[in-house]
């Protein structure tokens, strides 16, 4: 088999979310996430639009982008609804990450449907996570409704834009898992004639 594709397929099939709870350490030099972010820059993009955008949070950038979703979350469900333990989870992951990556979707609808530019930027976090795992990083990409559907002024996000979720990095020691998965001949139809 070649090296090249060997090296992808085991990328491939090792890559699992790892939560922010499993993260050792919250420092990820910059030029890693970089590394990370630009890999998602490579993916396909329809028209040439490139619907992405990413803002990456580290330090006490990561710490106050926590405590503003946890206050989002705070002042948007109603009394009877709230649950202390969620509204700390929003700083907690934070905290325990090493970067936390705002993506955004920048939509272009006189060119392309909606569904088009997220499906292009849903490739471009798959890129993402690909070098995530060649750099032994834990990845997960949570999108809470009420977070990303109120956090547009705090992002800066243009009328055209959406956050679609965050990508949460960060080393760990998580043994491999490995991927249950339906068999290939259950997904594959062929039609040669």
């Amino acid at each position: 088999m070649d090296k090249g594709i060997e090296i992808l397929r085991n990328l491939i099939q090792s890559r699992r979310s790892i939560f922010p709870k499993s993260y050792i350490n919250n420092i990820i030099e910059e030029s890693v996430i970089e590394q990370v972010i630009e890999a998602a820059i490579y993916a396909p993009t329809h028209k040439k639009t490139e619907p992405w955008r990413f803002v990456a949070f580290t330090g006490d950038g990561k710490s106050k982008l926590g405590r503003h979703a946890a206050n989002i979350y705070k002042t948007l469900t109603p009394e009877d609804l709230f649950l202390e333990k969620k509204y700390n989870s929003f700083i907690e992951k934070a905290d325990q990450a090493g970067c936390v990556i705002a993506i955004i979707v920048s939509l272009h609808p006189d060119k392309l449907p909606e569904w088009e530019e997220i499906a292009s930027v849903g490739c471009a976090v798959q890129n993402m996570a690909l070098t995530a795992e060649s750099f032994n990083l834990g990845g997960y990409w949570s999108s809470p409704a009420l977070i990303i559907n109120n956090i547009g002024d705090y992002l800066s996000l243009a009328p055209n834009e959406k956050c679609l979720g965050f990508y949460y990095l960060g080393y760990h020691n998580e043994a491999l898992r490995k991927a249950v998965r339906t068999p290939l001949e259950r997904k594959l139809t062929w039609i040669k004639d």
